[in-house]
Order: C-alpha cells, then structure tokens, then sequence
C-alpha cells in the first residue's frame, strides 16, 4: 500500500532522492534533510502508514522490525558508544509533519528533557 501523493512513498520507491543508510525489504533509512542534530536519520516502513494509529494488529511486526533495525543503524553510525535517542511523533500536535509513520534517530549531541 502506498500514497501517491506521500513524499515518503517517493523516496522508498526511489522517486526522489535521498543519502540511504540502511534498506532491507521492508524499510528504509535516510538522512533528515532537515537535522536536528549531527546524525539524524529517519527510519520508515516501505508501506504506507499514516502514523502509528492506522496500523493494524496483522502488521504490528513492522514495528520491531523498524526498532531492531534502529539498533544495527546506530551501531553502523556509531551512535550506540555516547547513546541515542529514537523518537515518533503522533500527530499534528505531536509535531509529525509528514503523515507517513516514521522514527527519528538523533545522536551526536548532548539531548536535554524535556524534549520539546
């Protein structure tokens, strides 16, 4: 399932470009174009989801699929030595800008709390 109109979408299908960190079947991994912090990559399933609301009980293996993922990225990345912080917004208030579920990996910096 994708959305046409999703820029996520694009970018799994290669449509638009994008610095590829990790991608197996089911999931891709991406530099933010817009960091907030020296490493921040985004962390998306393939198929499109809206957030993590519209994602049905026979698909909820996606989501340790996308977190054991997180794992072996940040220790591809070097994040795992000074720690990471892994983040999913929910929502317009939650800030989710795109409606297309997907984790933040931030490292590189000191992360302070509360986050926003």
């Amino acid at each position: 399932m994708t959305n046409q109109d999703c820029i996520f979408c694009k970018i799994a299908k290669k449509e638009i470009p994008a610095e590829i960190i990790f991608e197996d079947d089911l999931i891709l991994a991406f530099k933010d174009i817009n960091p907030q912090a020296p490493s921040h990559i985004l962390i998306i399933p393939k198929e499109h989801f809206p957030s993590l609301n519209e994602i049905p009980n026979e698909k909820k293996g996606i989501l340790s699929h996308i977190l054991m993922n997180i794992k072996k990225i940040a220790q591809q990345i070097g994040a795992n030595k000074n720690g990471y912080r892994v983040v999913l917004n929910i929502g317009k208030n939650a800030g989710q800008e795109v409606l297309h579920i997907h984790f933040h990996l931030l490292s590189g910096r000191q992360m302070t709390w509360p986050p926003g």
